[in-house]
């Protein structure tokens, strides 16, 4: 990463609108507060997947990060985020 001080942000409406599209039923609503956890969850997950990428990267002795080496962390990340979606209610 070129720039390791670079904030991660993702907007609230924008989380929102996304988790709401796949609610089952129109009656499901998200609170702000959710809307704001789910973005540092996301945050998080992002600057997880870029730290793995990386690591990936040097361990191939690589100046840069390429997809191909996202794709051979993405597997852990898969597995990581369904371990904690299993803790987590349905919507």
């Amino acid at each position: 990463m070129a720039e390791r001080d670079a904030e991660i942000v993702f907007k609230k409406d924008t989380v929102h609108k996304l988790l709401s599209g796949f609610f089952k039923e129109e009656k499901t609503k998200l609170s702000g507060d959710a809307a704001l956890l789910m973005a540092e969850m996301l945050k998080i997950f992002v600057e997880e997947a870029a730290v793995r990428s990386q690591k990936q990267a040097e361990s191939e002795d690589c100046d840069e990060v390429e997809i191909e080496h996202f794709e051979k962390i993405l597997p852990q990340l898969v597995r990581m985020s369904t371990f904690s979606s299993c803790l987590a209610p349905e919507f």
